[in-house]
């Protein structure tokens, strides 16, 4: 039997130990994109950087600049000030860590003295001098390069390591984690790659070590987690800094956005990072309070399982002409099971089932193709495609996972496929467009933002024109089909936003999609 289903993975999580602290109600997070949160040693004065601010060195095309907010007697965070230009230019700004007693702050990238972009790639340091930072010395680290626009990575407080992602010479997949070590002489080693423990096919960012350089906090769009981007965490095994503990998912703060850039913070209990879940930009700065300092003791999935089961006909059995079809829809947020209308679309006719808590069943003819359908009242209605040609197996298992209607929750359209390198949207698109449609028309007050993402072949300037065309086709058949245009805009991000390794045509179709994004609920 040949049986095809383009679904996901769900995992089975364990009761959370600790809990998210909402900042939202603070004026800390902006309408932008804040990533790379660090607090520095004294608790009360938070460093992020925000990126395509109007009021960063490079203006809103600016990739990133530093700004500061102060923790108040009211325990609340200030709204952001910018740094200033002695520790941003117009390449991507962002904090590495603070030397022990706070007087030193490291940067991630370089300066130039005459405030330019910089001709060389690295880390700085500042002094604190007064009330602010003296100007920026950079620290040489031989064979350092890095093709990504932007840097994450962090310095323990006694500066003997430095972990960072960077596409580079032995890079596996997009980005990759990288170690450099400083040595007796005060020399920093060539950077080693973690291994592939750590790294896989796909993009590793975002590492940060806990205080004794013992364990490795990293986020990873390679292995199958609940969104684009999970946290996880890993421990050193040796001083070889390529053995580590297999990695696992951190699932309290995990979620269907992307999570990042997730550090501890001087309080042992409270740890911070930045998620596109419910976010008033593209991200914002969470804080997460744990009950138990450790990393082990962080909530964690346990083994991931396929969410398509196959069971064989039993070989002393006669064929059948059917197929049974059963499983579950969950709330992909708490995993709850929750009722929904799931409909299989044949070609001579469709067949609707309910989802109850014990699930659905459907009993479907073999020899056809199937375009699956899955419903639920506040809840994003998805799609899958089934192709069932023999009757070699009589009984498949299939399970979905539908996202809340949620301010930050994001979409990935696999199924709006355009022809290879134009804006010609293919047929097999319309179904899932009009789903769309279907969800919009349901929530009348629901405002989204499409964003277009292509691979990294060609020339960039065609691949972001590319990316922005096919995002206003995608809002020109939603227009037509009577959204207001008001409530729908977009973005192309050309093949700047991978979520994929662009090594291979397998992977690269990954990255070459429609998304969208809740920005109004």
């Amino acid at each position: 039997m040949k049986l095809f289903a383009f679904l996901g993975i769900f995992f089975v999580a364990f009761s959370l130990a600790g809990q998210p602290v909402d900042q939202r109600q603070t004026s800390l997070n902006t309408p932008y994109d804040e990533l790379n949160p660090v607090v520095a040693p004294d608790g009360k004065t938070l460093f992020i950087t925000i990126a395509s601010h109007p009021g960063n060195v490079g203006g809103k095309k600016d990739p990133g600049d530093i700004w500061i907010s102060e923790l108040t007697a009211t325990d609340q965070w200030s709204a952001p000030v910018h740094g200033g230009p002695l520790i941003n230019n117009a390449a991507f700004n962002g904090v590495a860590g603070f030397s022990s007693d706070g007087r030193d702050i490291f940067l991630l990238g370089h300066y130039a003295s005459d405030g330019g972009l910089p001709r060389t790639q690295g880390i700085a340091v500042a002094h604190r001098s007064g009330n602010g930072w003296s100007r920026p010395e950079n620290i040489v680290i031989p064979y350092f390069r890095n093709k990504s626009v932007i840097l994450s990575g962090h310095i323990l407080p006694d500066q003997s390591a430095f972990v960072f992602s960077a596409e580079t010479y032995s890079t596996r997949g997009v980005d990759d984690l990288y170690v450099t070590v400083r040595g007796s002489d005060g020399k920093w080693s060539e950077p080693k790659n973690l291994g592939s423990g750590i790294n896989t096919r796909f993009e590793e960012m975002s590492p940060s070590l806990t205080p004794d350089g013992k364990a490795l906090y990293f986020s990873s769009n390679g292995r199958k987690g609940a969104g684009s981007f999970d946290v996880y965490f890993a421990t050193r095994l040796d001083d070889s800094w390529t053995n580590w503990s297999t990695p696992v998912n951190v699932t309290a703060i995990n979620s269907e956005g992307r999570d990042l850039y997730y550090r501890q913070t001087p309080d042992p209990y409270m740890a911070v990072y930045a998620s596109t879940k419910n976010s008033d930009g593209y991200g914002d700065i969470r804080f997460y309070r744990q009950a138990d300092p450790r990393p082990d003791s962080l909530p964690v999935a346990a083994t991931p399982v396929d969410s398509i089961t196959f069971t064989k006909v039993d070989p002393g059995r006669p064929g059948t002409d059917h197929i049974r079809v059963y499983g579950k829809v969950t709330n992909a947020k708490t995993g709850e099971v929750i009722p929904a209308r799931v409909n299989f679309a044949g070609p001579l006719k469709d067949q609707v089932t309910t989802a109850d808590k014990d699930g659905y069943n459907a009993t479907l003819p073999v020899g056809n193709a199937y375009v699956v359908k899955i419903e639920a009242r506040g809840f994003v209605s998805t799609m899958e495609r089934l192709e069932v040609d023999t009757d070699q197996m009589n009984v498949l298992e299939m399970n979905f996972r539908l996202q809340p209607v949620e301010t930050g929750t994001t979409v990935n359209l696999r199924n709006v496929l355009f022809e290879q390198g134009k804006t010609v949207m293919l047929p097999q698109s319309y179904p899932e467009l009009d789903l769309i449609v279907n969800f919009l028309q349901a929530n009348p007050r629901v405002t989204i933002e499409l964003s277009g993402h292509t691979d990294n072949r060609g020339i960039p300037a065609q691949n972001l024109k590319l990316s922005k065309s096919r995002v206003e086709k995608v809002k020109s058949y939603l227009v037509s089909k009577g959204i207001d245009r008001r409530r729908v805009s977009g973005k192309g991000y050309g093949g700047t936003r991978p979520i994929a390794s662009n090594d291979d045509e397998e992977t690269r179709q990954l990255n070459r999609r429609v998304e969208f994004t809740i920005k109004k609920f």
